[in-house]
C-alpha cells in the first residue's frame, strides 16, 4: 500500500485484507466494511470527500446492489425519482424545508451560495475556470479537466461567479423605496 498511497486498518488473514476493515484511497475516498481475499466483499460503504456515500453489497470487489446518498441526505432512486425532474425544478433543500418567500430564491441547493471567483462558473460539484478548462472543488483542489462537451454545457447553463444576486436584499421590505446598495 505504500506504493499506491492507500492505507488499511482492519483484519488480516493469510497476509490479505479479510474480515472487517477501513481502506483509505489517496483521493480521500474511504471504504468501511467487509473484505475477503483483499477485495470489498459483503456489506460496505464508500465515503466520498464531498460528503456523499455509496452503501452496497459487494461480491469480489463488484457492487451487486447499493444506494447512493448525496451529502445533503438525498438518496438517489432510479425509479420514482422526483427531484429536479422536468416538471419540478426545486432544489432538494427546498423540497425538504419548503420554498422561501418571493424574491428570496435559492441559486444552489445550499441556502447560502458558495462564493465563486469572478471569472469562474459554479458547476455543481466545484468551480470551473474556462481559461484553463479545469474544474476545482470548492476548496480549490483539482477535480478534473473539462472536455469540449462539458465546457460548452457549463458555459451555457451554470451560475457565473460574476452574477449579481437579485431579489431579496437584507434590510429592504421590497415595497418602500429603492433597494439598498450593497
Amino acid at each position: 500500500m505504500e506504493y499506491t498511497g492507500s492505507d488499511y486498518d482492519g483484519d488480516w488473514r493469510n497476509n490479505r485484507m479479510e474480515g472487517n476493515g477501513k481502506y483509505s484511497f489517496p483521493t480521500e475516498t474511504k471504504y468501511e466494511g467487509e473484505l475477503k481475499d483483499g477485495q470489498f466483499h459483503g456489506h460496505g460503504t464508500l465515503f466520498f470527500p464531498n460528503g456523499s456515500k455509496y452503501i452496497a453489497e459487494w461480491d469480489e470487489g463488484v457492487a451487486i446492489s447499493g444506494q447512493y446518498v448525496f451529502a445533503d441526505g438525498l438518496s438517489y432512486e432510479e425509479r420514482n425519482w422526483d427531484y429536479c425532474d422536468g416538471y419540478d425544478r426545486r432544489f432538494y433543500t427546498e423540497k425538504r424545508e419548503g420554498l422561501k418567500p418571493a424574491g428570496r430564491s435559492q441559486l444552489t441547493n445550499s441556502s447560502q451560495p458558495i462564493d465563486i471567483p469572478e471569472t469562474y462558473f459554479d458547476c455543481g460539484d466545484g468551480m470551473y475556470n474556462p481559461k484553463n478548462r479545469v474544474v476545482y472543488d470548492y476548496k480549490h483542489k483539482f477535480l478534473r479537466n473539462a472536455d469540449d462537451d462539458e465546457h460548452d454545457w457549463i458555459v451555457k447553463t451554470c451560475r457565473k461567479g460574476w452574477d449579481e444576486v437579485t431579489g431579496y436584499k437584507q434590510g429592504w421590505d421590497g415595497i418602500t423605496g429603492p433597494a439598498p446598495i450593497a
